[in-house]
């Protein structure tokens, strides 16, 4: 099962490039962030003749998720639900879109998109730092329920040097700080673990790049979009690959496409009996 998630920077700009991508890669599951989109405006038709189900949690000009899939997703949950995090009223993270889940051939989808955070100190740093504390809540839950965890998403947080080109120049700075990295620790615990890190363990591998400086030209990236799966699939990743070319695309997200292939053959899959849950190709 091929599972990406890519940071679109508004699903409206760039659809055809996304639907572009499908058309060449066929992932069974994309997960998108930053779609700044209400829900009704979401432009669910292109992807429906393409054979997949849309569900999308968004706002307008702003956040936004949303879960592509060619099996229909059970179980959609949008925002913290099951969040048991006390440290702080969880009202406020309701104005945000920012996170969606589903069920999908036995594995639990969480698709998030971390606040960037602004600036270390600030008050948009100190939602991040919460908004993370709650996300690790609501895996506490899950873990609780004993789920298989695919957690994908634009997280916005550099988990070591590795991922920063520059990391002397970045350290300490926001998505490279000490409290940012506790705080992603916090989430994943000794649960979850880095696909990307299973196959590479050098630095020069990015999935953002700024618009601005000829960041991209200059391949002056970080790696800030992550794929974390539960430690019992571990043994069913195939491989992880952060597709880059997506970014030489005119006017391209500053993201790229990030994806692993799972081999499921023996987990056993809840498959669709109802003709209304498939979609024609």
């Amino acid at each position: 099962m091929l599972i990406a998630t890519w940071n679109v920077n508004s699903i409206r700009t760039r659809l055809s490039q996304v639907t572009d991508w499908i058309s060449q890669v066929h992932p069974d599951i994309l997960c998108l962030q930053e779609t700044k989109v209400v829900d009704d405006s979401f432009p669910v038709e292109p992807f429906e003749k393409l054979g997949y189900s849309v569900e999308a949690y968004g706002q307008k000009s702003y956040n936004g998720v949303a879960i592509i899939s060619k099996i229909k997703p059970k179980n959609i949950k949008k925002g913290f639900s099951d969040c048991t995090y006390s440290d702080q009223n969880i009202e406020i993270f309701k104005d945000q879109k920012r996170l969606i889940s589903a069920d999908i051939n036995g594995i639990k989808i969480i698709n998030v998109y971390v606040p960037n955070g602004s600036s270390l100190g600030s008050n948009k740093f100190e939602y991040k730092i919460n908004w993370l504390n709650c996300l690790a809540s609501f895996l506490d839950e899950q873990e609780k329920k004993g789920e298989l965890i695919c957690l994908v998403g634009d997280f916005n947080v550099a988990p070591s040097n590795l991922d920063i080109h520059d990391p002397n120049k970045y350290e300490g700075g926001i998505m490279a700080s000490s409290i940012e990295r506790n705080a992603l620790n916090n989430v994943l615990k000794a649960r979850l673990i880095d696909s990307f890190r299973i196959f590479e363990k050098n630095t020069g591998h990015w999935s953002w790049w700024d618009y601005r400086n000829n960041a991209y030209e200059l391949n002056k990236g970080w790696r800030i979009d992550h794929i974390y799966i539960s430690k019992e699939l571990s043994s069913k990743l195939k491989n992880c690959v952060i597709d880059s070319s997506t970014r030489a695309n005119f006017r391209p997200s500053d993201h790229v496409p990030v994806m692993i292939n799972l081999n499921l053959d023996d987990i056993n899959v809840d498959f669709f009996e109802d003709e209304d849950d498939f979609f024609e190709i």
